[in-house]
């Protein structure tokens, strides 16, 4: 099947800080979860499964749940979530997940970041525009803050 415009999010940005320390703040559950702003519980281990509260001003009745798919350290993390699950009284876990990969290479600058979501278009109809449109903006914001967590530190 044909991937289209609306079926994946790509995000890219040169971050001022060694692969290692980027490495950290997407593989540590503590790390992660501040610049993410989620108090997660668990290790990020392909197959876990982390969750906790999301502390995102607004998102705070919310859990954030995301299953490790794979690492290949300093290089590459994936994991699978249902995105943009924000209605509390809504029951997710019988909809299709997205993936979510980060990609890290070193560059003479520090580190360049990908985040590509991808996976949207397999989404119920009535809830993949608003999904992809949120997560849209959404990666562009953690960008930044992923870029202000590892520059800063």
């Amino acid at each position: 099947m044909p991937m289209t415009a609306t079926d994946r999010v790509e995000k890219t940005s040169v971050l001022k800080a060694p692969r290692s320390r980027v490495w950290r703040a997407l593989t540590m559950a503590d790390e992660f979860g501040s610049w993410f702003r989620a108090r997660l519980s668990g290790t990020f281990a392909a197959g876990a499964t982390l969750r906790g509260p999301i502390t995102y001003p607004g998102y705070e009745h919310l859990t954030l749940e995301i299953q490790v798919e794979r690492m290949e350290p300093e290089r590459y993390l994936s994991f699978r979530w249902h995105p943009n699950a924000v209605d509390p009284t809504v029951d997710y876990s019988s909809e299709p997940t997205t993936l979510v990969e980060f990609t890290l290479e070193e560059v003479k600058e520090g580190t360049r970041l990908t985040i590509v979501e991808s996976g949207f278009d397999a989404l119920p109809p009535g809830r993949r525009d608003e999904a992809w449109r949120s997560n849209d903006g959404g990666w562009s914001e953690q960008m930044k803050n992923v870029a202000r967590h590892v520059e800063s530190a």
